[in-house]
């Protein structure tokens, strides 16, 4: 039982154990072995035209229009140095001084911490707050005598 069977590519008749096109040497199967090359470095399909070299229009698109640039996969994270003297942490996030715009570590953020030379608005009542708190630490810390508000004098431990 003889079953005819057209080539797709070539146009020839062949019987089932012969239409593969490496069955009978089909000199024509290139035109239906469409693979698309991919760009080794960005992983993107090159579109090669009829009569070109892959290899050649790979390179091409290596050397024009690749857009593998391999710093950016490690990318730092830790990006944001601190501009006070000595200091060389960096930050994840900018922490910027509202008086004087640097930029500047955790530790180092607050006006009194980096001898700020910014603008000279006088100290808020909150920022007075938080001075005193600090100093009443400093205080508490170091066991030395501090005055309430009161008045009187008080030994904190």
């Amino acid at each position: 039982d003889f079953l005819p069977l057209k080539c797709d590519a070539c146009g020839e008749v062949f019987c089932k154990d012969h239409i593969r096109y490496e069955d009978h040497k089909c000199s024509s199967a290139y035109k239906k072995n469409m693979q698309v090359p991919v760009c080794p470095l960005c992983h993107a399909p090159i579109p090669v035209q009829k009569g070109e070299i892959p290899d050649i229009v790979v390179g091409a698109h290596m050397d024009k229009d690749c857009k593998y640039n391999p710093a950016q996969q490690r990318q730092r994270i830790f990006t944001n140095k601190c501009l006070k003297p000595g200091c060389k942490r960096k930050e994840m996030m900018k922490v910027v001084c509202e008086q004087c715009g640097g930029n500047f570590c955790i530790k180092h953020r607050h006006p009194l911490d980096h001898d700020c030379k910014g603008s000279s608005h006088p100290t808020s009542k909150a920022g007075c707050a938080a001075l005193m708190r600090a100093s009443q630490t400093a205080f508490k810390s170091t066991g030395a005598i501090g005055v309430p508000s009161n008045g009187s004098p008080q030994h904190n431990r």
